[in-house]
């Protein structure tokens, strides 16, 4: 399955036939058969179940799906392996453009009798989830919910959360494709090991997105109370007329504690900060995207309140430098989960089994939008220039995979959810009763 960028394909003109390939058959041979074998998915795939929760019984309508109209930024429809987009308004940067050409490689990815069956979907690429679940609660209505597809969510909203644009690059501000930065980011994180890295916490990014990152700025050492927080401004302007030398994110590796906060909402740094191999402090998160529900504190990242947000900070601090080994495991755990179970191949297969089993939901047959425009992998790169196309380039899945996507895990029993949350909270009570005795 190569690119073949035709005089009709540089001009955005149609899909070629060959460049779908929904027939694609495979041998039934007992080796086939068992580089087929699918094996299980990790945990965090559970949360698709509750994502999808609220239309179990009911099922999804039509006529549901066109009330996310008014909040979505695009409708996607996916009929006999062909994807058609009907575009409702401008959305910030390409986040849009590189949703459509990740669902696209999936495709790619997974054709044949292991393609998507068809679906119609609403979808925003707004930072912040859209519907809010108390509309949807007796008394106030019993009308059944829209159904967005969305980046984030948060624990008063209804979103089915999907995979951010980056995995396939943000040409805007030259961050590359997922794959490529897993690779940068091993290499990084090999050659510094954490014990080397500056004993404080570094954060980056524009502090003017919202007030707890202009409060983290506050945390910079002054009038002789250094409170172990190295923040910066960043300038993308100037980044940008630069040539992005100061932005190169496994460079920003360089020490032992790196902070995640939130900005407009739920940001896209996430998974970068969680990757480089030090001990992630998580700034009072108020939103989470398809992965965060599964992370545990004190495991996977140090959470740190957002009401007394420098001395918490420095509390952790000066813990992980006084019980190194301990900080050491949290930074490994996380990035051992970053690169082991946030590697491309399951960010495909999340989406695989998302769709999936949003599509078993349809109460209908899912019809090509009057307005809607259909969008491959060739109508999209060959046409495009500079940092898009490369990216896209760079992304592309270049052939369909040896083995079927992964098994979903089966959905959270009420008691097992409710103790893995309890757990989740029982240990954020000890660290402020840490911080208290401190």
């Amino acid at each position: 399955m190569q690119l073949e960028c035709s005089p009709v394909n540089q001009t955005k003109q149609g899909c070629p036939t060959a460049a779908i390939s929904p027939a694609v058959t495979f041998e039934t041979t007992e080796d086939d058969n068992r580089k087929e074998a699918a094996g299980s998915c990790p945990d965090y795939f559970q949360w698709i179940h509750e994502d999808l929760r609220r239309w179990k019984v009911t099922g999804i309508t039509s006529e549901m799906v066109e009330s996310a109209k008014s909040r979505a930024d695009f409708r996607l429809v996916i009929v006999n392996g062909r994807v058609y987009i009907e575009k409702y308004r401008e959305v910030f940067q390409t986040r849009d453009l590189f949703t459509w050409w990740g669902i696209l490689q999936l495709l790619r990815k997974y054709p044949g009798r292991r393609r998507l069956p068809d679906l119609d979907l609403m979808f925003s690429c707004a930072d912040k989830p859209k519907i809010r679940s108390s509309d949807y609660q007796l008394p106030n209505t019993t009308t059944a919910p829209p159904p967005l597809f969305q980046y984030c969510g948060n624990a008063w909203s209804l979103a089915i959360v999907f995979p951010d644009w980056s995995f396939w690059g943000w040409p805007e501000l030259n961050i590359k494709p997922w794959e490529i930065m897993l690779k940068e980011f091993r290499e990084a994180n090999e050659r510094k090991k954490w014990i080397q890295k500056e004993p404080y916490a570094f954060w980056k990014g524009n502090p003017f997105t919202s007030r707890s990152r202009k409060n983290l700025m506050k945390c910079n050492s002054k009038d002789q109370q250094d409170w172990k927080v190295r923040a910066y401004a960043k300038n993308w302007k100037s980044e940008i007329q630069q040539g992005f030398k100061q932005s190169d994110l496994t460079k920003q590796c360089t020490h032992r504690y790196g902070i995640y906060i939130e900005g407009r909402g739920w940001s896209v740094s996430q998974k970068y900060v969680l990757a480089c191999d030090s001990v992630t402090l998580f700034v009072d998160p108020q939103y989470y995207d398809f992965i965060t529900r599964s992370l545990m504190p004190m495991y996977h990242y140090w959470p740190i309140r957002g009401d007394d947000m420098c001395r918490a900070i420095k509390f952790a601090v000066d813990w992980g430098n006084i019980y190194k080994q301990e900080a050491q495991a949290i930074g490994k755990a996380a990035t051992k989960f970053i690169q082991e179970e946030l590697k491309m191949d399951y960010v495909y297969d999340y989406m695989f089994n998302l769709l999936n089993e949003y599509a078993k939901l349809l109460k209908y047959k899912p019809t090509i939008p009057e307005g809607a425009i259909e969008f491959c992998s060739e109508t999209m790169a060959c046409p495009a220039d500079g940092l898009v196309k490369k990216f896209m380039m760079d992304s592309m899945v270049k052939g369909p995979a040896v083995t079927s996507p992964c098994t979903m895990p089966s959905s959270f029993d009420p008691p097992v959810r409710q103790a893995f949350l309890k757990e989740k909270e029982a240990i954020l009570k000890q660290v402020e009763e840490m911080e208290k005795k401190s």
